[in-house]
């Protein structure tokens, strides 16, 4: 896709995060969706295209009384708002549709109107991995990262700070889940979940919802926020099984997702001022850090724990607190494009002063999917 044609000119999250009682699942997407419409002064009506993970489009369609050109219910886990947004980027280049909402909502922590979500017995997972044990993130993501600790020699320590630093960011978010400081003494002596990961490395379990909505960039100059352009874009899968990843010392997706965002975007990392990965546990943006070419991998440890990713450090890394201490809901993606729009917007509550350049990275299930989005706020 061309640079910089498409713009993010609605971005909101529902009006609380955290722990939300009173509200159901469709609620909270038409909660999250409402208040994007009125950040970009548009109201239901004037919407030609949805997208949406988990709910179907059809579903938050009729909901918000939308009559829609065209849909995505692209669902890959936490990413899929990442492939959204690149979707409806060629859409509406493609001229498929003028202004697209992206909407994204679960009722995770209170599971109000929310589906269970279970592995279905006859799939690759329920036949191969779950009769032993390996079933849900806290018992899957351990089998790559012990390997791409030992691999690459990551401490534990290292991996804890990954966690601490996100809390320095947290504690500048009046809308983060956790703000206490911690420390890496704290992480380590935190209750152990699944070898290696104790309780404080990983992510937090919240109700919430986020929405976008997406116009041309010939358009987008007649809405009241600075326009946040599509510069860049990737996508990609691998596996459904944790187990038979091609590499436990990197992610297939993510050096597809990536790489492909980077040449589309026509950057290099020196030109990136602002950097999201998906952190629904510790060691997610060390995997980033490395699959998108940032660093060698033995150097991504380090280089969290020497403060480069901390406020003030030279490469600001999931700066609204991330999956970690801000909230998490299930499928943390749209909260990181949420983020990205913010510091691109210059509104954010930890502003990356004179940003122009944001990535936002995310992983769908247990490496099975990758989305990457490169926003930009110059034209």
């Amino acid at each position: 896709m061309r640079r910089n044609q498409v713009a993010v000119v609605g971005a909101a999250e529902t009006t609380k995060l955290g722990v939300i009682p009173d509200m159901s699942q469709i609620q909270l997407h038409a909660d999250a969706a409402l208040n994007a419409m009125a950040d970009c002064g548009l109201k239901p009506s004037d919407i030609d295209g949805v997208a949406t993970a988990v709910e179907s489009p059809q579903q938050i369609a009729h909901y918000l009384g939308i009559t829609p050109s065209w849909v995505d219910g692209t669902s890959v886990g936490g990413c899929s708002f990442m492939l959204h947004v690149r979707h409806a980027a060629a859409a509406i280049e493609a001229g498929l549709c003028k202004t697209v909402l992206i909407t994204h909502a679960e009722s995770g922590k209170s599971m109000i109107g929310k589906l269970p979500r279970s592995i279905p017995a006859d799939s690759l997972q329920g036949q191969f991995e779950a009769p032993y044990g390996i079933y849900g993130p806290p018992s899957q993501f351990p089998i790559p990262v012990l390997r791409f600790m030992k691999t690459w020699g990551i401490t534990h320590e290292q991996l804890a700070m990954v966690a601490v630093v996100q809390r320095e960011w947290a504690a500048k978010n009046p809308r983060a889940t956790m703000k206490d400081p911690i420390t890496v003494a704290d992480v380590l002596n935190s209750r152990m979940i699944a070898y290696p990961f104790r309780l404080l490395q990983c992510c937090l379990v919240t109700d919430g919802g986020g929405a976008l909505i997406m116009t041309s960039a010939d358009r987008a100059k007649d809405f009241p926020h600075k326009p946040v352009y599509v510069l860049g874009t990737g996508e990609s899968v691998e596996t459904p099984m944790v187990s038979q990843m091609e590499s436990f010392n990197s992610s297939r997706a993510f050096k597809v997702a990536g790489p492909t965002a980077f040449r589309e975007a026509g950057i290099s990392h020196s030109d990136v001022d602002h950097l999201m990965i998906y952190d629904a546990f510790a060691h997610l943006p060390l995997f980033g850090l490395g699959d998108l070419g940032f660093m060698p991998y033995e150097e991504t440890g380090k280089f969290i724990a020497d403060g480069n990713t901390r406020p003030g450090g030279k490469l600001p890394l999931n700066t609204n607190g991330g999956g970690l201490s801000y909230m998490h809901s299930g499928m943390y993606g749209m909260y990181a494009l949420q983020e990205s729009v913010r510091q691109m917007r210059g509104i954010a509550p930890a502003q990356v002063e004179g940003a122009k350049i944001s990535v936002c990275h995310g992983v769908g299930g247990m490496f099975a999917a990758s989305g990457t989005i490169i926003f930009t706020n110059e034209k």
